[in-house]
């Protein structure tokens, strides 16, 4: 059931965001904490999951609250990935963490989704905090992270939940676990199988992602010096439509921010098709319903091709080179 967005939500203005490099930073660590602020990345989670030792996730929470209040996140989506729904530690780091940063935070992030219910749950305790603090209600998104094979048989339901959902995330350590995959490094093929072992996780959660109109992430390359690996990885996902993918290093940012833009060439081509478009549609050019544009023809489900790709150089921030001349009369 796909739930009615509540009065003041911008979801559309949210799902707009970059995220072509999601930084995950460890809640306890003060110093990553501080450095994360300087990174060029889209994204920064602050994680109090795995990152963050059973021991020290209380003491994680109030840190997490001081650097969201006094750092300087200027240009990054502020996200907190929360635990999952299973220990005793959610209530908590969602309290502490809305109630003491709220006003500087973008989304929660909620791992090891297995259903719609459990995305239920935490749009509820958010929409309970926000009337309490006085927050607008629905501003705080949520990230669902799919980790196993229950939350991708489900992911469609799960897509669906609330309108506070901005993005499906791939977790490609705990799903391969899950299925009881053979292989040791995350995000690398299982020995031995001879295609794509991960082409319809990713594809199926993409679907799901764009049925709700969410965005796609894929989930992290932990062989975090081997940047060309990276790149390899990180370019199947791209080249299916995810927009973006978690980095756990700084050297993996420039690398994703790459790889989930587009090239120079298809961003101007991009754009020269939706001037052209527009001027062959318009009186000055006719009225047509498609024309060429040197040796291609371009039509409607052309220009819709367009817009994907100039909508993701211009989030971006590119610049195009070239110019559209219609042709003299």
């Amino acid at each position: 059931m796909t739930v009615q967005p509540p009065p003041g939500a911008s979801q559309d203005a949210a799902r707009l965001r970059p995220r072509r490099s999601c930084m995950a930073v460890p809640g306890s660590n003060p110093r990553f904490l501080e450095k994360a602020q300087g990174l060029p990345a889209d994204q920064v989670f602050l994680d109090l999951e795995d990152a963050c030792a059973p021991l020290a996730k209380p003491e994680a929470r109030h840190t997490i609250v001081k650097y969201l209040n006094e750092g300087d996140w200027s240009g990054k989506t502020r996200v907190v990935r929360v635990n999952d729904w299973t220990t005793e530690w959610t209530y908590r780091d969602v309290t502490t963490v809305v109630e003491g940063a709220g006003a500087h935070l973008d989304c929660l992030m909620l791992p090891k989704v297995q259903d719609a219910g459990q995305i239920h749950a935490l749009d509820l305790l958010l929409t309970q905090i926000e009337k309490t603090m006085g927050y607008e209600v629905g501003r705080i998104g949520i990230e669902a992270q799919i980790e196993n094979a229950r939350g991708l048989v489900n992911v469609d339901e799960i897509a669906g939940a609330s309108p506070r959902l901005e993005t499906i995330v791939f977790g490609p350590a705990d799903f391969m676990a899950s299925i009881n995959m053979k292989t040791l490094v995350v995000g690398e093929q299982p020995p031995g199988y001879p295609a794509d072992a991960y082409h319809y996780i990713l594809m199926r959660i993409l679907m799901a992602a764009r049925t709700h109109d969410l965005q796609a992430i894929d989930g992290p390359y932990l062989q975090i010096r081997d940047v060309d690996g990276f790149r390899e990885v990180a370019g199947r996902s791209a080249a299916l439509g995810f927009d973006g993918k978690w980095v756990l290093h700084p050297g993996q940012v420039d690398a994703a921010n790459e790889v989930y833009s587009p090239s120079q060439e298809d961003y101007d081509h991009a754009e020269l098709i939706l001037d052209a478009y527009a001027h062959y549609t318009s009186e000055a050019g006719g009225k047509k319903g498609s024309a060429m544009l040197g040796d291609e023809m371009i039509d409607e489900a052309s220009r819709k091709m367009a817009l994907v790709v100039s909508g993701k150089g211009r989030a971006a921030g590119m610049r195009r080179t070239t110019s559209f001349q219609p042709p003299e009369a």
